[in-house]
């Protein structure tokens, strides 16, 4: 599974001695520290024949920043969802979108307080299909951002995804809650040809709206339970993203990438 899905996108560095270690171990290393969530030197590492660590943690820390800054981690995120679509277990008839903050306890970058969930963190907004599949990176903007702005950012990521594996959104349903309730949401889903399903949001009205009221299947809504909320908590047994540490963003965001990238390869490596 690793030499299938992973190995074709990952980079080698050209300077320096020959690692001592495949790539599909310090792959697992990354993937152990994942669903753990400790601190960089208390990695569990293996013993060589001489009863001394296999590698330093320091080289797979490294090798994780050059995966990064090549964009190795965002390949893999996406030829995942060419599989998913060439396999046929995506169900894009309705994409389910919401956003989830992350509390951030160390500082950084990209952070800001929530004053709704108060806490100090950031924010992303993520989409996914009928079955709980994650089609589209996600957009992180600090925990202060409204949400609403976020989706117009989301979507041309949604549409470049789709462009590039040759997936076909037209007259799909994009269901999303009451924050997302504005003209200017609802316009960009309809220029690029899909249906917005928002959730009507009254803000405090005493009267009720005038006008043709905007579609909206409750039924549809209702999904949102057993898919992107679903997903969210899929993402917070990674215990690396339940507490962000990582005071640089791009570093916490491609942990995400990967965590969103094992729950699409699910249907091919069970438990």
């Amino acid at each position: 599974m690793f030499e299938q899905f992973v190995l074709p996108h990952l980079s080698v560095g050209s300077r320096g001695p020959a690692p001592k270690l495949s790539l599909f171990k310090i792959f697992n290393y990354i993937l152990h520290l994942l669903y753990l969530g400790c601190q960089w030197k208390e990695l569990p590492i293996d013993k060589d024949g001489e009863g001394r660590p296999e590698i330093h943690y320091t080289r797979i820390y490294s090798t994780w920043r050059r995966w990064e800054a090549d964009g190795c981690i965002d390949a893999i995120f996406e030829g995942s969802v060419l599989k998913l679509h060439e396999d046929e277990l995506l169900d894009v008839t309705v994409i389910h979108g919401d956003g989830t903050t992350t509390a951030a306890k160390k500082g950084g970058d990209n952070i800001g307080f929530n004053g709704h969930k108060k806490l100090k963190g950031d924010k992303v907004v993520a989409f996914c299909d009928r079955h709980c599949n994650v089609i589209a990176p996600f957009v992180s903007a600090p925990g202060n951002r409204n949400e609403s702005p976020l989706l117009r950012e989301a979507l041309p990521e949604v549409m470049r995804i789709a462009r590039a594996i040759g997936l076909d959104l037209q007259g799909g349903i994009v269901s999303l809650d009451g924050v997302y309730d504005c003209r200017a949401n609802r316009k960009a889903i309809f220029n690029r040809g899909m249906i917005p399903n928002i959730n009507p949001n009254v803000r405090g009205r005493k009267q009720p709206k005038r006008g043709r009221k905007p579609f909206f299947d409750p039924a549809i809504f209702e999904e949102r339970f057993f898919t992107i909320e679903r997903v969210f908590a899929w993402e917070d047994k990674f215990r690396r993203l339940l507490l962000r540490f990582d005071r640089l963003s791009q570093l916490h965001d491609a942990f995400k990438t990967l965590a969103y990238t094992m729950i699409n390869l699910r249907h091919y490596c069970p438990g």
